[in-house]
């Protein structure tokens, strides 16, 4: 269980942050997840710098947001903008990934026709 205050993560049956104290809601109660938000932020990290930059950076945003939004408190929010991020990072990767596969198609087809002509 999260910390609301602090954000650390607490067993599931503490009553009390063992960081800073606040008392914790029981799991189930509004405000609290009852299992951890991924934020995706590696794989929105790793699909930027090799797939597709224009989709990689929204992926960013939106993984950087998921923590500070469970610390808040808006965990509606966090499940939002972890779905955002994971699908930012998924079209950042298909894109890469087609035109990877029409650059490869080009360099076989520049060949076969190097080969083909005779020279």
């Amino acid at each position: 269980m999260y910390c609301r205050r602090c954000g650390s993560v607490n067993d599931e049956n503490a009553w009390k942050c063992v960081h800073c104290g606040e008392m914790l809601p029981h799991a189930g109660e509004a405000g609290v997840p009852t299992q951890p938000i991924p934020n995706y932020l590696v794989y929105a990290i790793l699909v930027t710098i090799f797939c597709c930059w224009p989709l990689g950076i929204p992926a960013i945003v939106y993984a950087a947001q998921v923590n500070s939004k469970i610390v808040a408190g808006d965990i509606q929010g966090a499940l939002n903008a972890s779905s955002k991020a994971r699908t930012f990072a998924w079209w950042s990767f298909g894109c890469g990934f087609a035109v990877g596969l029409l650059y490869l198609l080009f360099i076989i087809i520049g060949v076969a026709a190097e080969a083909g002509s005779g020279f």
